[in-house]
Parts: structure tokens; C-alpha cells; sequence
């Protein structure tokens, strides 16, 4: 957050409410914690209201507390919302008095919802714009059915002046007339702290539902001659919120969508935008084909010309030039993150796990499995094969259903393989073993010590066949 970040007259401080149950979510998690695009409802309207520069952002919590304020801790370790709780929860306006002991006098309020995740910062900047200090700023929107939701009532103007904002009536408390009016709140506005305290002050529950609306105070500002200003968005997505699973379905297959047409946009070549998911961030250069059904989660790179096939899912990972991943491939980068070095190719229905380094050139085939190693230019393990814990040195050939045995039980141990070193099919390398540039491993053979350059090493039985064995013959059945 930066403490210095101003618009309009005066610092920003955003509070966010997040104390609601989502009783139709039909979950035991808390509403703001479930996610879309990868991350929690919350989470997105945090990182917004950093986005703008939030002097303080004040988060408040009520059902499952502990969790969202774990929650939102954990996924943003070094933040430091202020957590106020809303116990009971008896409406938006209560919601907020909760917020405001802790609230400055001198700034701009920004008030948003952890349901609605995608609220952008360039419309709350336009908000706090229009607030400048001294005004009421509502975000508003008309939709072709506005049933549910607060309605913008005017005061008619001269001629086509739609007229002033008079109050916002909610749909329980509105007149049949009232209820005609497409112009509807999106529960986002943005108000001088020290207004909004006093108005705060004056709120009570004689209404339908018997709780303190927050949106009272719109007449409380039009009583005391505070101009109230409607900045009216035609972003539906912005000021969606979610109350139910099929209304985050909805949601996420939109922003899945919208994120699909800025990459197309960018030049890259998705075969069906319908059948993308992009749950983080991904870079990509020019030249990029990713087929259907893949899913980018974290942090994801892919440089000029790489294709990616159906069904993969890659996390935190960087693919460079030319590279191909085929289908069904997993690449999980985690923490420490996956490379790809340029023109390999991947899967497919390989793995790659956190730590994986793969040089130019490299292939790693149908089910082969690399964690926490690094591959240099040229190397091959094209089958059912697991490299863990090695440093695979140029063009080394490694053969199928060969492993490295880097665990003892206790302790996890490294495997150097050398350049141009051939390992054959069906091999252990108990690790800590190294073997020399050139050497050759037959196949079936069980390394414990290490080798030296240019020679073969063999380690298994001598094959021995008994003439006329017969095998075990079941007992016959009574």
C-alpha cells in the first residue's frame, strides 16, 4: 500500500466487506473464499484496492472470521489489512460502522464488496475523481432486469438532464414505480471519511428487513445539500457479484473468456477460447499455439513459437523458444518454478515438478517424471522414467524404466550423470552416485558406486534357466 498515493483531494482508504455467510453458496467455506481464476473473491478486491494506491484498506470480517483473516494473511504474506468484525451481521450500514472508528478523518473512502471480484482500478480512480473530496460518488449501471437490486432514484431534470441523485431505495422498500427504474447501485462508492462518519451516525433499521442500509445515507447527504454524483459504468463484469455456484461458474467462464481475447489480441493463437483457463498470469511472445483445454495457474512464460497441446496443466513455469509441449503433459513449478530451455519437447503425459531445469534440446517422453534436477543441452529420457534430485550432464541418454533412488528414508541424495553418459533400460542409481562423461550402464543394473569416464558398468544376476521346472499347481477345489 502506499501511504503517499492520493486522487482527488486527499489520501484513499478502501474498506471492503466480507462478513456475509453466502448461505446460497451451500458451502461450509466462507462466501469471500471461494475462488475464481485461481484466487479467492477477496483476494482479487485486495489486490485492486492496492492497485490504487489505498493508504489503509480495511477488510470486515463476521462469518468464519478466523478463516478469511487466515486466508487473506496466507495468501498475501508481508500484508497488513486492518480486520474489523461485524458480530452480528445486521446490514451493510452496520457493516461499515464497524470500519469507521479506524478510518481517518482526512481521506476518501472507496467501499466495495469481497463478492464482487473484478471491480477495476481504473473505475475506482474515475470514482474517487468524481468524489474529489466533497461529493458522494455512487457507482451505478442499468441492466435490462434490475430486480434485487437498489434502484438510483432521481429528482427529475430540465429537458434530457436525467437529474440529480435524490436517495437509492432498496427493491423491499420500493414502490411499484420504483421498481421500473433500470438504473441500479452496484454497491461501490467512494466518500469523504468525515461525511460518511456523521451520516453513519444517523442510520436505523425501520425497513423491511429490519437492518441499517448503508445506502441511507444517500439521503442523509441530499438532506445536509451534499452533492451526490452517479459515475454510471456499462462493464457488467466489473460489478457482478456472486451469491451462488452457478453464479461463479458464470463469472469465471466470463473472465476465463475476456482473458482469452486480450491473449488472441496479442496475436496468441488459442484453438478454442472457450476451453482455456488462465488461473494467474501468462506471458507470451509471438507465435504462441495452445490447443483446448489447458490450464495456466501462477506465474507462466512461453516464448516465441511455442505450441502447447490439449489437456495440459502448467504452473509457475517458463517455456522458451520453439519448445513443444504435448498433450496431457503436468508442469508444476510451485515455488521454485519449472524451465523449459528453447526446441525441447515434452510429454506426452510427462511431469515435471518443482526445481525441474531443462537445457536446449531436451525430451522428456510419455510418462517420464523429472523433480528438483537439472538436464543439460541434448539429453533424452523419452520413457516411463524418474530423474529426482540429478544433475543430468550434454546429450546423456536415459534409458526407459530407469529411476534415480535419491531418498534413504531420511535424507534426500543427489545423482551426477556426466556428458554422453548411456544409462539402459531398467536401471537404479542409488544415490549418492556419480557416473563419468562416456560411461555406459547396462540395462537391468543396479548402481551403488560411483563410475568412471569411458567405461561400461554392468551390476545384475547371472542369468541362469533350470530345464524341466514346473510351476506351483493350485490345489484342487473339494
Amino acid at each position: 500500500m502506499n501511504q503517499n498515493s492520493r486522487y482527488g483531494d486527499g489520501p484513499v482508504d478502501v474498506v471492503i466487506m466480507a462478513a456475509g455467510k453466502g448461505t446460497r453458496m451451500k458451502s461450509s467455506l466462507p462466501k469471500v473464499l471461494h475462488r475464481l481464476g485461481g484466487r479467492s473473491l477477496v483476494g482479487h478486491v485486495i489486490d485492486t484496492a492496492a492497485r490504487i494506491g489505498a493508504r489503509h484498506i480495511v477488510v470486515v470480517t463476521g462469518h468464519g472470521a478466523s478463516d478469511v483473516e487466515s486466508a487473506i494473511e496466507t495468501a498475501m504474506p508481508g500484508f497488513a489489512p486492518v480486520f474489523v468484525r461485524q458480530v452480528p451481521q445486521l446490514g451493510t450500514g452496520h457493516a461499515i460502522q464497524q470500519a469507521a472508528p479506524v478510518l481517518p478523518d482526512d481521506g476518501t473512502v472507496v467501499i466495495l464488496s469481497g463478492d464482487v471480484p473484478l471491480i477495476g482500478d481504473t473505475t475506482l480512480r474515475a470514482l474517487v475523481a468524481e468524489s474529489a473530496g466533497r461529493r458522494l460518488a455512487l457507482l451505478t449501471i442499468r441492466l435490462a432486469d434490475p430486480t434485487g437490486y437498489g434502484r438510483i432514484v432521481r429528482v427529475p431534470g430540465p429537458d434530457d438532464d436525467e437529474g440529480e441523485v435524490q436517495s437509492i431505495v432498496e427493491e423491499k422498500d420500493a414502490t411499484e414505480a420504483q421498481r421500473a427504474i433500470d438504473e441500479i447501485y452496484s454497491g461501490v462508492m467512494a466518500v469523504p471519511a468525515r461525511m460518511l462518519k456523521t451520516w453513519l451516525a444517523r442510520l436505523d433499521n425501520r425497513n423491511a428487513q429490519g437492518e441499517y442500509y448503508l445506502t441511507d445515507i444517500v439521503g442523509f447527504a441530499t438532506i445536509d445539500g451534499v452533492p451526490v454524483v452517479a459515475h454510471r459504468t456499462d462493464d457488467l463484469l466489473q460489478v457482478s457479484g456472486v451469491n451462488s455456484a452457478s453464479q461463479l461458474a458464470a463469472l469465471e467462464r466470463a473472465l476465463q473468456l475476456r482473458q482469452a481475447e486480450a491473449l488472441m489480441a496479442q496475436g496468441v493463437r488459442l484453438a478454442d477460447p472457450a476451453r482455456f483457463d488462465l488461473r494467474g498470469t501468462l506471458a507470451c511472445e509471438s507465435d504462441v499455439e495452445i490447443d483446448v483445454n489447458c490450464v495456466f495457474e501462477g506465474a507462466v512464460s512461453l516464448g516465441a513459437g511455442v505450441r502447447v497441446g490439449a489437456h495440459c496443466v502448467i504452473a509457475n513455469a517458463r517455456i522458451e523458444t520453439g519448445s513443444v509441449i504435448h498433450p496431457f503433459t503436468h508442469i508444476d513449478g510451485d515455488k521454485v518454478g519449472v524451465t523449459v530451455g528453447a526446441g525441447s519437447l515434452v510429454g506426452p503425459f510427462a511431469r515435471l515438478r518443482p526445481g525441474a531445469r531443462l537445457g536446449p534440446e531436451v525430451h522428456i517422453g510419455n510418462f517420464v517424471e523429472v523433480k528438483n534436477s537439472t538436464l543439460g543441452a541434448g539429453a533424452k529420457a523419452n520413457h516411463l522414467a524418474y530423474l529426482g534430485d540429478a544433475t543430468v550432464g550434454e546429450r546423456v541418454n536415459y534409458g526407459a524404466g530407469s529411476i534415480t533412488a535419491n531418498y534413504d528414508g531420511a535424507n534426500k541424495h543427489r545423482t551426477v550423470i556426466g556428458d554422453d553418459v548411456h544409462v539402459g533400460s531398467n536401471c537404479v542409481l542409488v544415490a549418492p552416485v556419480t557416473l563419468g562423461p562416456w560411461s555406459t550402464i547396462g540395462g537391468g543394473s543396479t548402481v551403488t558406486k560411483s563410475t568412471p569416464p569411458g567405461t561400461l558398468t554392468i551390476s545384475r544376476a547371472r542369468q541362469v534357466s533350470f530345464k524341466n521346472w514346473e510351476r506351483p499347481k493350485k490345489a484342487p477345489k473339494d
